[in-house]
């Protein structure tokens, strides 16, 4: 019982960064914007917030900074591709190419020549009250930090803004067939910016969660490809805030198993554990990309 209880805590927590990566994703994309530069927002949240929480000695100070630098990136790829007409593919390459390159130089001069990284005090763990203290079900859901309990609140609050508010409405319009929705009276160039800008704050949130609510450390290039299961998420939700909790803890479940895995100590390379998620992630979407339909105008700019 134990081993389960410890595998679930830790599936819940690996999932938080990258569920708040694909929210944001769902906006963007909902919009009719790709923003495949998800793992380079991350790593700049990640840098930010671990930086403004060693100085501030505020956990949340971190959090802002890291929202603020995962939207300012953003802005970069959504000025390129929403008003400039640029690949929005090779936009979001970009920013993934530059972030960490930017990430590793600024870390270099902040860290020295150290041999260990600083830590910081990151996120505390908030018990809710009464919730905590139910068996088995206290230890597992109710015993995080407020972060994880932010991004699973998003969830259904995303997915009745999209598919149940109005503003949920415009978006998918743009989304679906932009000319219908300006002749509508929407601004759709204003509407994808928004979303874009949204998705960016989103990652960066996720990216300062990694250093400041998982590992209280920051190293180069630690986002390790969530940004990109994040994505994967969005495919596998099928563009539903639902759907991708459901991929996002998949992926969460099999990167804490590959943890426990190699604790027990098997006689088995540790990189055939390291790489389970990912496997994992292709064989799902082998079976789910052909079933899917993304937004008619998804990746196509628009022009008035």
């Amino acid at each position: 019982m134990g081993f389960l209880i410890g595998l679930c805590i830790s599936a819940i927590r690996s999932a938080t960064p990258i569920l708040f990566a694909s929210l944001g994703e769902i906006y963007a994309e909902r919009s009719g914007v790709y923003n495949i530069g998800l793992e380079g927002l991350m790593l700049c949240g990640a840098l930010a917030g671990f930086m403004a929480s060693f100085y501030s000695q505020n956990a949340w100070v971190g959090v802002f900074v890291g929202a603020m630098a995962g939207g300012m990136i953003s802005l970069m790829h959504a000025y390129a591709c929403v008003f400039l007409y640029v690949d929005q593919i090779v936009s979001g390459l970009a920013i993934n190419v530059f972030s960490l390159g930017l990430t590793s130089y600024i870390f270099k001069i902040f860290a020295g020549k150290g041999t260990l990284p600083p830590k910081i005090a990151g996120l505390v763990n908030l018990e809710l009250p009464c919730l905590s203290r139910l068996p088995v079900l206290g230890d597992v859901f109710f015993s995080h930090n407020a972060l994880v309990y932010v991004a699973f609140l998003l969830v259904p609050v995303s997915w009745w803004i999209l598919f149940k508010a109005t503003p949920g409405l415009h978006l998918r319009a743009t989304g679906e067939n932009p000319e219908a929705a300006e002749t509508a009276g929407l601004g759709v160039r204003r509407i994808r910016f928004s979303c874009v800008l949204v998705g960016g704050i989103f990652s960066g949130i996720g990216g300062a969660y990694m250093s400041l609510g998982q590992l209280n450390v920051f190293t180069e290039n630690m986002i390790g490809g969530r940004g990109f299961i994040a994505l994967a998420a969005v495919i596998f939700g099928k563009w539903n805030p639902l759907g991708a909790m459901a991929g996002t803890l998949l992926f969460g479940l099999a990167d804490a198993a590959q943890l426990r895995f190699q604790a027990l100590g098997f006689r088995i390379p540790n990189e055939f554990f390291l790489m389970l998620p990912y496997v994992l992630t292709m064989v799902v979407l082998t079976k789910i990309v052909g079933r899917t339909s993304p937004p008619e105008a998804l990746g196509i700019p628009y022009k008035k």
